[in-house]
């Protein structure tokens, strides 16, 4: 039989720890509409992870907007030296 095929069994307890080990976002839409007339509309954005992950994440994109800030104030430095 191929890895492929076989089956294994994944308790709860596993997703959860491999869930909030890397975090997961739930993104979506509700409307809850009775004879086509909208009553609610519910938008969600929902992040699950642990701290740790989260804390993590947020670094990184802070270093990336860093990155970004600073290659476009360097682009600015060297478009005003050369205007100059």
């Amino acid at each position: 039989m191929s890895s492929l095929a076989t089956r294994r069994e994944v308790t709860l307890l596993e997703v959860l720890d491999r869930v909030i080990d890397k975090g997961v976002v739930l993104w979506g839409d509700l409307t809850l509409s009775v004879a086509d007339v909208d009553l609610i509309y519910l938008g969600v954005k929902l992040l699950l992870s642990s701290v740790e992950t989260a804390d993590k994440m947020r670094r990184q994109a802070l270093e990336a907007s860093w990155e970004a800030d600073s290659g476009h104030d360097m682009a600015l430095r060297r478009d005003r030296s050369t205007a100059s």
